[in-house]
């Protein structure tokens, strides 16, 4: 397998899911660097054919990699600075001393005070012609974001309609002159993004040597504060201030009983037809210049998605509208794979209907499956178990969104009151025939054994970790996305585990 290869998501594989932001290192937060190196010789010992990660954009409020400040930007924050050093561009004397960063979760705030000047200080040394070179080829969407980051920044991070009204309606002149005043800080933008595509080349090719692909993430909606809604109103949903009309969310749900309004603006479809799907092609092919494989978050929302009322604080009062369906998926393929199957995997979690299931068929995308969904008593609990598996699905004990698996079983609070806690922790131990010593490696175990193709475990699952590891609570804003790897968590003994139950259950070739 060669990074960009031919993908055959029939194969009967397994894989691992940890973003980079969780691996441990010096720098208080994870990146591209040695341990993201040392990650991926791990999956390969394992036996692992697949590294999942989530959106590796530059990350919005809340710290949400679902709420980039660009759909087609990498993050900053996973420039491993370490690298930087190794190539000249900063001194070792600037990475001697780090402050001490927590060891189990990322301090966003301290981590990009503490980097950011090591970044442009390694922008000074820049070798100019090759970063000019990565801009040309990276086009429209690399100057846009490199205005936009240049004019946050002059105006305080405020959101874009907040910014003098020529500036947020893109007036041409004050972006010209926007242009000529804010010159050096597009530079230093345009220098990150060379920066991150550079290490992250470097680390496709090393998974791509050791047999490991990539998946990656893309959210169906982007941020309203972001390069992609602020250069790109016409293909929204905004008011003439550039406010979302209508926003994006779910109906209340397991997660929630306002359900969740995430505030996202919503597309204008028929602007987008109109396009040819230009934008929703060029934003996939991006990311699929990353990956090998990409999950579609939220799938049903291409079928039919919830629509808000800008005004709405809650999610309780809005409506289903009709999604682009296959004209869309249509169009991907005819661009991006001709002749071929979009690698591609539909998640389709939620307010499912057979319409959501027929066009996830008809491209012949896998779903998704939920072991901790199984046990419980909604009606749709009974397609989570494994027996009623279809080959072509990817099988999780749990994804970001929920809770680990030792803290589902153990746990009373939560999305669950402590009598449906009880109910599901008997129905689990009943169909895995367990005392629930070791239920993280019993729901393993299950997902390898069952007929699904592809078989995905959080990391913190492999490490039989609580709540604490959580990534995720849905419908909250404070304390997610933090957690963090401890150095040397991931050994040996845990891979040889992993590389077993490969053998065991079949789940070697990926080609």
């Amino acid at each position: 397998m060669t990074s960009g290869g031919a993908i055959n998501l029939r194969a009967r594989v397994a894989g691992v899911l940890l973003h980079p932001t969780s691996l441990p290192g010096p720098h208080g937060s994870g990146d591209l660097g040695r341990e993201a190196f040392d990650f991926a010789r791990l999956l390969s010992a394992a036996g692992q054919r697949y590294w999942q990660m989530l959106p590796v954009g530059p990350s919005g409020y809340g710290n949400s990699p679902y709420s980039a400040q660009s759909a087609f930007a990498g993050n900053p924050l996973l420039i491993s600075l370490s690298a930087l050093a190794d190539d000249g561009l900063l001194g070792a004397q600037a990475l001697h001393r780090p402050p001490r960063f927590p060891r189990d979760r990322v301090a966003y705030a301290e981590v990009m005070a503490f980097r950011e000047p090591l970044l442009r200080q390694a922008f000074l040394g820049r070798d100019r012609a090759q970063v000019d070179e990565f801009a040309a080829s990276r086009g429209e969407w690399l100057e846009d974001f490199a205005l936009y980051r240049a004019l946050k920044r002059a105006h305080r991070e405020v959101a874009w309609t907040r910014w003098p009204r020529d500036l947020g309606l893109r007036d041409p002149a004050a972006l010209a002159r926007a242009r000529v005043e804010l010159a050096e800080e597009i530079d230093l933008v345009r220098f990150e993004q060379w920066a991150f595509a550079r290490q992250w080349a470097r680390l496709r090719q090393h998974c791509a040597q050791l047999g490991v692909a990539l998946i990656g993430d893309l959210p169906l909606f982007v941020a309203h504060d972001s390069a992609d809604v602020w250069a790109h109103r016409e293909l929204f949903q905004l008011d003439q201030g550039g406010n979302p009309a209508v926003v994006a969310g779910v109906p209340p749900d397991y997660f929630s009983a306002t359900g969740q309004r995430w505030g996202n603006p919503l597309y204008d479809w028929s602007a987008h037809a109109k396009s040819g799907y230009c934008w929703w092609t060029a934003r996939l092919g991006a990311t699929l210049d990353r990956f090998d494989v990409v999950r579609l978050d939220h799938f049903i929302g291409f079928e039919r998605y919830w629509e808000i009322p800008g005004s709405e604080q809650t999610a309780e009062r809005g409506r289903w509208m009709p999604g682009p369906s296959d004209a869309l998926f249509t169009a991907l393929q005819a661009r991006l794979t001709p002749g071929k199957a979009l690698p591609l995997i539909a998640e389709d979690l939620g307010l499912v209907t057979p319409e959501v299931h027929a066009l996830r068929d008809r491209f012949g995308l896998p779903g998704i499956k939920i072991l901790q969904f199984a046990f419980g008593t909604d009606p749709q609990a009974r397609l989570f178990l494994p027996h009623a598996y279809p080959r072509n699905c990817a099988a999780y004990t749990g994804t970001h969104d929920n809770d680990t698996t030792v803290g589902w079983f153990h746990g009373e609070g939560g999305e669950r009151d402590a009598q449906q806690a009880a109910h599901e922790r008997r129905v689990a131990l009943d169909y895995l025939g367990s005392t629930g010593d070791e239920i993280h490696w019993e729901m393993i175990r299950e997902i390898y054994r069952s007929v699904a193709n592809l078989s995905l475990v959080p990391a913190q699952d492999l490490l039989g970790l609580g709540s604490e590891a959580r990534m995720n609570r849905p419908g909250t804003l404070a304390g997610n996305w933090e957690w963090r790897l401890r150095e040397g968590a991931l050994d040996a003994k845990i891979a040889a585990r992993l590389a077993g139950l490969v053998r065991t259950y079949g789940r070697g070739a990926l080609e």
